[in-house]
């Protein structure tokens, strides 16, 4: 596929075709760069085709059936739109294909088609809940920094939730909430409950409620979340160096061979073995510094710490 590579090999059928644009090559294979819109012989070098046209579809496809059933315009499906993309879209430009601005007459009209054309698209109530749920992810994954392939997951989540009638009885922003933390969990890029709390209109118990419903309606199984995962985002928060950072996962994973780890929140974990590194490396990190970074308590860092240090031998600087 053309997107996916930039460079790919190209047996050619018919040796004569070659042969008459390279009478002095005995090569069959030509290799096509699709930057510079060219094909090169594999043998000798020679350019042998220039301005070449990419035929592929505009569009990228994430599995077979999607491919087989999309032709080559329009844009992709989407679960981030409550009918995936698939409906007319009218401009809020109010300018012709040529770019031209309208006329007050034709920017009445336009007006008017635009505003039936929304109300024939969010004519049910399913709909109207839908783009409600969509537009508070996208709110929340644009302030939490996540990537597309959240934002899309938590919108999966969501449009599983309302075929089987699991909204409800709950507000649309908890059940959104919970739909983003799975999706992040998903996409091993964990976020705590207290972090999308600050985002969401909902609050962190609701959250918390609404995630453990919607795991056990759906059956969604998640593994345990690898301390790991928080140190990079915590120690860049703190301010600690590269070495800090990996004699924390180093003690992660000492932690986790001698079981200290089972049944305790990840986060305090990576808070923890960041403090105890940050004092081995000369860094010290106060426990409330490093507490308030991990959305945590001073107790718990404190307790992990002391849990930690009786396991291991750790030498600190103080």
């Amino acid at each position: 596929m053309a997107e996916a590579k930039n460079r790919t090999s190209v047996r050619l059928d018919r040796k004569e075709e070659l042969d008459k644009e390279r009478p002095s090559c005995e090569g069959k294979t030509v290799v096509r760069d699709y930057q510079r819109n060219i094909e090169i012989c594999d043998n000798c070098g020679r350019i042998v085709k220039e301005d070449i046209k990419d035929r592929g579809p505009e569009w990228r496809a994430y599995d077979q059936k999607e491919r087989e059933e999309r032709t080559r315009g329009g844009p992709p499906t989407t679960e981030t739109i409550h009918d995936k993309g698939l409906s007319t879209q009218i401009d809020w430009k109010d300018r012709d294909s040529r770019g031209k601005s309208l006329s007050p007459n034709q920017r009445a009209k336009v007006g008017r088609l635009r505003k039936w054309q929304k109300k024939t698209r969010l004519s049910e109530q399913k709909d109207r809940n839908l783009s409600t749920a969509f537009s508070e992810i996208n709110r929340m994954t644009s302030q939490l920094g996540l990537p597309q392939s959240v934002k899309e997951e938590a919108s999966k989540i969501y449009r599983a939730t309302v075929e089987k009638d699991l909204v409800r009885g709950h507000s649309i922003e908890g059940i959104a909430s919970a739909t983003l933390y799975l999706a992040c969990r998903k996409n091993q890029l964990p976020r705590t409950f207290s972090e999308i709390s600050e985002v969401s209109r909902a609050d962190k118990r609701e959250i918390s409620r609404n995630y453990r419903f919607i795991s056990r309606k759906l059956n969604i199984s998640l593994n345990p979340i690898n301390p790991v995962k928080y140190v990079a985002r915590f120690g860049s928060d703190l301010e600690v160096s590269k070495k800090v950072q990996t004699k924390a996962v180093d003690l992660i994973r000492q932690a986790k061979k001698k079981k200290i780890t089972s049944g305790k929140k990840p986060s305090g974990i990576a808070a923890a073995a960041l403090y105890i590194a940050s004092k081995m490396e000369g860094e010290t990190k106060s426990q409330s510094r490093v507490a308030e970074v991990a959305n945590t308590t001073d107790v718990t860092i404190r307790n992990r710490y002391k849990e930690m240090r009786d396991k291991f031998d750790v030498t600190t600087e103080n």
